[in-house]
């Protein structure tokens, strides 16, 4: 009979006991699909990385992971030019979408001046605040 064990420090091994049976289920059930990382980084004059844009591609859509542009390099539309790369990248992977979420106290706004739409929230997270989940359909 099966044995329910929580812990509270579980390793990459556990992790991968979970995650390797199930993409082996979701490609049985969704198809086999390629899976390609993507990093955009923003480096400083000394080319170190200050900021950027981390990402994947899988089942035909990008999903932007993080995004950040520290506050000394705000003001200079690297926010867009780096979801335009990443856009382009997209595009030529052949993407149906983008999609990304974000906190309402970080830049909802911020992507829909982007052209992105919410297609979900997630009350009380955290605090009185909301997770917003966007989407932009290439």
């Amino acid at each position: 009979m099966p044995v329910l064990e929580v812990t509270l420090d579980p390793n990459e091994d556990d992790r991968k006991a979970i995650l390797d049976p199930l993409l082996a289920f979701n490609d049985l059930k969704a198809g086999d699909d390629h899976y390609q990382p993507l990093a955009i980084f923003l480096r400083d004059d000394e080319g170190e990385i200050r900021g950027g844009l981390w990402a994947k591609c899988y089942y035909h859509w990008l999903f932007v992971e993080l995004l950040f542009v520290p506050e000394i390099m705000r003001g200079q539309q690297l926010g867009t030019k780096l979801l335009a790369k990443a856009e382009q990248w997209a595009n030529e992977q052949s993407c149906v979408g983008i999609w990304l979420d974000t906190f309402s106290f970080q830049a909802p706004g911020f992507y829909e001046k982007q052209g992105y739409s919410v297609f979900g929230t997630l009350e009380r997270y955290p605090g009185e605040n909301q997770r917003v989940f966007l989407r932009k359909l290439l």
